[in-house]
């Protein structure tokens, strides 16, 4: 295991940025940068041993410092939708950013990927990495509370990339964290993933009005377009999923104390396979439906559908609906949670 810390560029305020590339022993390797505490690079070997990127980024900062998708940032302070940008807590109304249509979403205009995290490199006999931290000021995007986030990254002698977060608030605040690293097994750019086969440990989802906020129903999979629960080529039922797949599919009732097995993505043509666990009772798989051709890494092309996120966190929308499982951290209380990517390849 090896961990190198490079120049990455400057933000607009003129702050340097690192690059963190840590190298594994069995070919496999990450990158990560403290701008965004984002993932830049994946690289797994196939079932031949050829390694390849299989997430979705860029080679220089400019590109993160641009608008994009989200591609490999960490989110937050409220990872996915918050309807009508807007929640009560304590019986005082908050207004947040209406950045996607009416609804807030991921954290704002600048949410935690647009932030300058700092980054220390961490590395034991078995596994290396580097934690990033962050202060959110009280009121940051009209949330409550200042808020001391850490998020670790560690990768293993056996291809398994953990993500580990912890945060702190001097107030009461929804938090939900996520990663957004977007995945294509068969290669970043290599075209659309509706060949990979997919299985999620659920047997219910959260159906979405036309903005995409939960209606608060929590619906059976049983026999539909959303029944993962056997390996299932993405595609084949893609069709009948109006816009493609954007919904958050129910692990559990509450977050676990330990992380449990969430979903399998499995890449035919390539026999890579990503094993996902989390401690996390819901996972969002999104299937890239509004990628829109932007030009990334080694010059390749990121069009609709190819590639998807799959992203372990609470509800969309779970302030504004008092069935989900809550997403409000006290102080003196700390939100964890840890995400464990497995790679491997037959």
């Amino acid at each position: 295991m090896n961990i190198e810390k490079e120049y990455f560029g400057q933000t607009r305020d003129g702050e340097s940025v690192h690059r963190y590339l840590v190298e594994g022993s069995r070919g496999a390797s990450v990158a990560l940068i403290d701008f965004g505490a984002i993932v830049q690079s994946v690289r797994m070997p196939d079932r031949d041993g050829r390694v390849d990127e299989i997430s979705l980024g860029f080679d220089s900062l400019r590109g993160y410092l641009d608008e994009h998708p989200y591609f490999g940032a960490t989110v937050g302070r409220y990872a996915n939708r918050i309807a009508n940008g807007r929640f009560e807590l304590g019986g005082q109304t908050f207004t947040l950013a209406s950045n996607n249509g009416p609804n807030h979403l991921h954290g704002g205009v600048r949410g935690f990927d647009k932030a300058l995290w700092s980054g220390s490199p961490v590395q034991t006999e078995t596994e290396c990495g580097v934690r990033f931290k962050l202060t959110s000021p009280d009121g940051e995007e009209g949330y409550p509370g200042e808020l001391q986030v850490s998020v670790l990254y560690m990768l293993d002698v056996e291809n398994r990339l953990t993500i580990s977060y912890e945060a702190n608030t001097s107030r009461p605040t929804p938090v939900n964290l996520t990663n957004h690293t977007y995945w294509n097994l068969s290669g970043a750019g290599s075209g659309e993933i509706l060949g990979h086969q997919l299985s999620i440990v659920a047997d219910r989802y959260l159906p979405v009005d036309e903005s995409l906020i939960p209606t608060g129903e929590l619906a059976f999979v049983e026999g539909g377009a959303m029944d993962f629960r056997n390996p299932l080529e993405i595609g084949s039922r893609f069709d009948s999923v109006e816009g493609g797949y954007d919904h958050c599919f129910v692990l559990g009732d509450s977050a676990s104390e330990t992380p449990r097995p969430a979903a399998i993505l499995r890449d035919p043509a390539s026999g890579r396979l990503m094993r996902v666990s989390t401690t996390e009772p819901g996972i969002q798989l999104y299937t890239g439906n509004f990628l829109d051709g932007t030009k990334g890494a080694g010059g390749k092309i990121f069009g609709r559908l190819g590639a998807l996120c799959l992203e372990a966190q609470h509800f969309p929308d779970s302030p504004n609906q008092e069935s989900f499982p809550s997403t409000v951290l006290s102080p003196g209380d700390t939100y964890r949670q840890v995400t464990i990517h497995e790679f491997s390849a037959a």
